[in-house]
């Protein structure tokens, strides 16, 4: 997708001041730790000096200003917020006319505002995601979710950003600028996978109808395709569900 830089963080310095480094038999356990001091050197480099072993209440009290500086502040959260994690947001977009870009061969350079179905988007550290409601309402954890009918989207409702820019935060304060990246940016091919609209003449055709005014202010819905998928599996991290 193409689009327009939203914007950046800024974040303080820091620099490090102290490593820990753990043993074990795997990559996977840890059966004893040392804590080294780092020093910075004139030309920046960092040096780990050595180790003694760590002690048990000297580990506890890190973890917990690790825990108490990575805890995100108390806000309010709006109607629309479905679930907020440590690593991802999810919420729900109403029913609406909104504005598409297209710029593809098959479709050319066009725009148009057409109706979209109820919307879920989930923005994470491991990407972007949309899925499609049937409902017009506030999903349940019952709600069926549905395959994106959008270009630029993978199996699993994943979104290909390409030169697309979205925030660099996973925050409900974010929200509005992961939408503009999504709403904001052109259309350009469909995704390689499963199919992501049910129409007897293929995705390019009815796109082409979307943005001629075909359907009025009412999506479809009968072009929407079913994932074997609920909201509630999706909030959980459903087994095989690629996020």
């Amino acid at each position: 997708m193409k689009g327009l830089d939203i914007g950046s963080d800024r974040v303080d310095a820091v620099t490090a001041t102290n490593a820990i480094l753990l043993y074990g038999r795997d990559a996977h356990s840890a059966i004893y730790g040392t804590v080294h001091p780092v020093t910075q050197g004139e030309s920046g480099r960092a040096t780990i000096g050595a180790g003694r072993p760590i002690e048990r209440k000297a580990l506890f009290d890190c973890l917990r200003e690790l825990a108490a500086h990575a805890a995100a502040p108390a806000e309010f959260l709006p109607e629309t917020v479905l679930s907020v994690s440590q690593d991802a947001v999810m919420w729900w977009c109403r029913p609406a006319m909104r504005r598409v870009f297209f710029d593809c061969p098959e479709l050319g350079r066009r725009s148009a505002v057409v109706p979209h179905p109820g919307l879920v988007f989930r923005a994470a550290l491991n990407g972007f995601s949309v899925f499609a409601l049937q409902e017009d309402g506030r999903p349940t954890p019952e709600s069926r979710l549905h395959e994106p009918p959008y270009f630029n989207t993978w199996d699993g409702g994943k979104i290909c950003i390409g030169s697309a820019h979205v925030p660099r935060r996973v925050d409900v304060a974010s929200i509005d600028g992961w939408e503009s990246g999504f709403f904001e940016s052109a259309f350009t091919h469909p995704n390689h996978g499963g199919k992501r609209v049910s129409h007897c003449k293929g995705e390019f055709a009815f796109w082409k109808e979307m943005l001629d005014g075909k359907y009025g202010e009412q999506f479809p819905k009968e072009a929407l395709i079913p994932m074997n998928l609920t909201l509630a599996e999706l909030i959980a991290g459903k087994k095989g569900v690629r996020l």
